[in-house]
């Protein structure tokens, strides 16, 4: 399910990718020079609307990129701003559109302040903005730096001299550019020729007609120093005699990776005159022959033999019976005198040069008149520095004469045939012969007319030319193949022979002859023709064998089945025969039968209206059996609306003789009914009812299993409903689309549940919801509703079934209690005045995450209680301390004497200092219990009392020591005055034992006097003494 999401998702980018709008421009920078015409090409694609697009060109320049300024428009023209107006109207600015959709901006004069930055713009034509419609590109206008220079000046050369000239190019661009340079030559009124040239790639060619001296080395290029370059042709011809100069161009290579030419310039020119050695030359005058037919044409030719022809200069004269017809001057232009001219203008005569040494005079259409003698005579010119010819030698052959003879006409024309009835592939001859017989020299043309059966009009079959030659009619193209035409050496008879007649053959026939005399411009005329008889012929077509089989059928299938059709062929009426069949489907509602596909006999397929109409050409599969009569038309992927009655239409076809295709006959084959149903419904899901306890925040997995579907290609849509106690209708918790989409109901939308969802499926068929951290109120009866989904022959869904799935009660709860506190009754004797415990022990707990929160009391008798027999208690509490460990309000008569200790997660001590008559009583500690619920929420689960302490204080009367630590005063006059003055007397008898032993040596130890040991004073703490420690002091002992 996830692959076949991911699959649509790529399918929808790409249809979007495809349909959105892109608009490229040429890509820059681009670096043109000043002066120079530049084109910069913008096209659109994956546009929608017409197909002409708009464009709209702007600049942004460098000194405000960030500002556009308009320069021109292919459908405002208020679109350019005033600095482009007058240029875009005088056409120095312009666009031309190559297509509708792509354009090409011209300047054709550019200027230093062109440069900057220019977008092409698409005015949008879509439905909605989608893509891009416009795009950048940078042009940098860079000065002309490109120089040119040579020497002007005039040569006077001698033929096989030497010839040298010097070109200087340079250029100082700083970008990276190119240079290439070229020779020409150049006469007076003719284009130049290029003599040889280095190329941007420093390839070294030379023009078409110095290829074979640059061969030879005659032609060399060199350079000869950082900026000059040498042309040197050795031997010089007649034909180098010319201005000769040399163009240089500046080439940059633009991003594309293209070579462009930004400036090309060209220097002055210098003038070669080139005078040729050999002036002999000779002439001879040529015809075919001396005797001629009126009507004939006649061709005259007058060759002149010389060295150098092309570099000299020669006129021409004709003269007939020493009358001059016709001159030529060196420019071949004819001038033609009196009666000839006239003709030369009717196209009966012309007077041209064939070649630089051969020219001709042609007569079309000889006269009697013209029998004579003719000649022509060839001077030679010289061309003076004026431009102006002086006559330098004339020269002619002998006069050649012929004889024009006159034609004679009358002829008759007969058409005859042995064979005027034919079957089919069979042969027929058809005569034509005509009398008298004509010499071979005279021109005549016979053509076969046929008008096929059932028409009315004739048309040309084939003739036999007029010079020999066979042209076949236009109509009849067919006839060539089995048709010979042949003409009898002896005589102008000619022969029709038919092979392999078919009906295209039958018809009427008739010959038609024809006598020709040829004009004088080429052109024929027709001076007499006859017609034949007409003949017919007629052929006969084979009789048909064609069966089709007219069983009757009925099938019925399961959609997106495959819907078998055949149609057979019983027999047929010969091996060649081919078969062209036409599919038809008949629907109830409809008068006719709907043609599906029609297979010609060639095998070409042509679809119907009704496969156009329906969608059918994608579903469509034509087979023929390798028998050849058996044929298979096959509907993949079925659908419910392919219901019908569907037959076969067979014609039978045979190749005639002259390979052209015929219908022999037809007939319809028997009917197939065919009926597409839906698949059956197959859906099931697990019924199976289940309840589900579970304590507050675990996890529940509620389980949606198909246990059966109806296709396995089917896709599945699973949604997920709880009913709660107190709710009249099921709520919708969450679903799952077939394009495996999770979508949330509202009851998930509106709460935490939707954080709380999962939804997986381990395998096909088996959706799993698991509820996370549950809470009470997740508790209900929950379900599944599957649908599942089928894709119909037309690649679109459609719901076929849904189940619902057995109900899963889901009871979440609270844990149960199991707080337990020792309920131990004890009994505790304290004295007066000194601190007693009080403990607070949990035996058990109802969960690891319990927190406790405990308050110890105090009962006791009730002051004033009453004389009844039964004692009145007040309860009281000492101290309570929370779950989150805030301590609550102390006692007002235990404040300051309160002591909290928590000795373990389950061991509570609270100990009262300085026990007093008051204190005595009964205690006990109340435990809460609280929990958190999935919510995070702390909750009182439970609580328990312990069992009670009886404290008895004993009172020991007033004590040194608490009578010390009672009063300040005393303690400092106990603990800390008398050391000054026990210091003092420790001195005194030291200085009176001194003095004592001078005056008595035996009195110590002998007269019994005691002698005092100081020990060290020590403090002794009392816990229960919250002042500055006690300090002790003790007496010595006496040895």
């Amino acid at each position: 399910m996830r692959c076949l999401l991911q699959e649509l998702t790529s399918l929808l980018l790409l249809g979007m990718a495809l349909a959105q709008r892109q608009v490229t421009v040429q890509e820059g920078p681009l670096y043109r020079t000043e002066g120079s015409h530049i084109t910069i090409w913008c096209k659109v694609s994956g546009y929608q609307g017409p197909s002409e697009q708009n464009f709209q060109w702007s600049i942004y320049l460098p000194s405000a990129p960030e500002r556009e300024v308009q320069i021109i428009s292919t459908m405002d023209p208020s679109f350019p701003y005033a600095i482009y107006t007058q240029r875009v109207r005088s056409g120095e600015i312009y666009v031309e559109r190559v297509q509708g959709d792509s354009a090409l901006l011209h300047i054709t004069l550019l200027q230093d302040r062109d440069a900057g930055e220019y977008e092409c713009h698409t005015p949008t034509t879509d439905e909605r903005y989608f893509g891009s419609y416009s795009a950048k590109m940078k042009l940098m206008v860079i000065p002309d730096s490109l120089r040119v220079t040579s020497v002007p000046q005039t040569l006077n050369k001698v033929e096989r001299d030497s010839l040298e000239l010097k070109c200087e190019v340079s250029k100082s661009t700083p970008q990276h550019s190119h240079l290439s340079i070229s020779w020409y030559r150049q006469k007076v009124g003719e284009p130049p020729v290029e003599v040889i040239s280095l190329s941007r790639d420093f390839v070294l060619r030379a023009g078409s007609t110095y290829a074979q001296r640059q061969a030879t080395g005659d032609v060399r290029l060199d350079k000869v120093g950082e900026t000059t370059s040498k042309l040197t042709v050795y031997n010089l011809q007649p034909s180098d005699q010319g201005e000769f100069y040399c163009e240089a161009a500046e080439w940059i290579q633009d991003p594309d990776k293209s070579w462009y030419a930004m400036t090309r310039k060209r220097s002055e020119g210098t003038i070669v005159n080139i005078q040729a050695t050999d002036k002999e030359f000779s002439v001879r005058l040529e015809t075919e022959k001396r005797t001629y037919t009126v009507g004939e044409p006649v061709a005259f030719r007058c060759i002149l033999e010389a060295q150098n022809i092309p570099e000299r200069y020669f006129s021409i004269s004709w003269a007939f019976n020493s009358s001059l017809i016709a001159s030529l001057g060196p420019n071949a232009v004819p001038v033609l005198n009196s009666d000839f001219a006239q003709r030369e203008a009717l196209g009966q005569l012309k007077v041209a040069k064939e070649s630089d040494n051969v020219f001709v005079l042609k007569i079309y259409r000889l006269r009697l008149e013209d029998s004579g003698k003719y000649n022509c005579r060839v001077t030679e010119r010289e061309k003076t520095v004026t431009g102006d010819f002086i006559d330098k030698e004339s020269k002619r052959p002998k006069n050649t004469p012929i004889t024009v003879l006159p034609l004679k006409a009358g002829f008759a024309v007969t058409a005859i045939s042995r064979t005027p009835g034919v079957t089919y592939n069979e042969s027929f001859d058809l005569q034509c012969i005509i009398k008298p017989h004509y010499p071979s020299w005279v021109p005549v043309s016979v053509t076969w007319r046929f008008q096929p059966a059932g028409t009315t009009e004739f048309h040309d079959l084939v003739t036999f030319t007029r010079d020999g030659g066979v042209q076949w009619g236009d109509r009849y193209t067919g006839f060539r193949t089995r048709t010979a035409i042949e003409k009898a050496e002896s005589s102008n008879n000619v022969r029709l022979s038919i092979s392999r007649a078919s009906d295209t053959e039958a018809g009427k026939y008739q010959c038609v002859a024809e006598l020709w005399r040829k004009n004088y411009n080429s052109s024929w005329t027709r001076l007499a023709d006859r017609t034949s008889n007409l003949l017919e012929i007629r052929v006969l077509r084979p009789v048909t064998k064609l069966q089709v089989s007219k069983s009757k059928r009925s099938i019925t299938l399961v959609e997106n089945r495959p819907i078998p059709l055949n149609c057979s062929v019983k027999s047929q009426t010969s091996l060649d025969s081919h078969f062209a069949v036409l599919w038809y489907v008949h629907k109830p509602s409809d008068a006719d039968g709907k043609l599906i596909l029609k297979t010609t006999h060639s095998s070409a397929f042509e679809y119907g209206t009704y496969a156009e109409e329906e969608g059918l050409r994608g579903r469509l599969q034509f087979e023929r059996s390798s028998s050849g009569g058996l044929f298979s038309l096959t509907v993949q992927r079925a659908e419910v609306s392919d219901s019908g009655s569907y037959y076969c239409h067979v014609e039978e076809w045979l190749l005639s003789p002259n390979h052209a295709w015929y219908k022999l006959a037809e007939e319809v084959s028997g009917r197939t009914e065919v009926t597409v149903k839906q698949p059956d419904n197959r859906l099931q899901v697990n019924q199976t009812q289940k309840n589900i306890t579970v304590l507050e925040n675990q996890w529940v997995t509620l389980e949606c299993a198909v246990t059966n579907r109806t296709s396995p290609a089917s896709q599945l849509s699973v949604e997920w409903y709880v009913w709660k106690s107190g709710h009249p209708e099921k709520e919708a918790v969450a679903r799952l689309s077939r394009q495996a989409t999770l979508q949330y109901g509202d009851l998930a939308a509106l709460s935490d549940l939707k954080g709380r969802l999962h939804l997986e499926s381990p395998s096909p068929g088996l959706y799993l919801l698991t509820l996370q951290n549950v809470v009470v109120q997740d508790s209900g009866a929950y379900d599944c509703r599957v649908e599942e989904w089928l894709l119909d022959p037309s690649n679109q869904w459609y719901k076929r079934a849904e189940d619902l799935s057995g109900l899963t009660t889901v009871t979440v709860k609270q844990p149960d209690p199991t707080l337990q506190v020792d309920t131990a009754i004890s009994n505790l004797t304290v004295l007066e005045k000194e601190p007693f415990p009080l403990d607070c022990s949990i035996l058990s707990r109802s969960s690891q995450e319990s927190h406790f929160a405990v308050t110890w009391y105090n009962l006791r008798m009730k002051e004033g209680g009453g004389h009844g027999t039964e004692e009145e208690e007040e309860r009281e509490a000492l101290l309570s301390v929370g779950p989150d460990a805030v301590f609550g309000q102390e006692a007002g008569r235990f404040e300051g004497r309160l002591r909290f200790q928590r000795l373990s997660s389950v061991l509570y001590r609270l100990t009262v200092l300085q026990a007093g008559p008051a204190d005595a009583g009964n205690y006990s500690c109340l435990v809460e219990e609280w929990l958190p619920d999935p919510k995070g929420v702390w909750y009182r689960l439970t609580e328990e009392e312990s069992g009670t302490v009886t404290i008895h204080v004993q009172d020991t009367g007033s004590t040194l020591q608490s009578t010390i630590c009672s009063n300040d005063a005393l303690f400092y006059f106990v603990f800390f005055y008398p050391f000054p003055i026990f210091g003092i007397l420790v001195i005194a008898i030291l200085l009176v034992r001194f003095k004592s032993r001078n005056s008595s040596k035996n009195s110590e130890g002998k007269n019994g006097v005691p002698l005092l040991w100081i020990k060290e004073p020590h403090l002794n703490y009392s816990p229960t003494c919250l002042e500055p420690p006690v300090l002790s002091i003790h007496p010595g002992t006496i040895d």
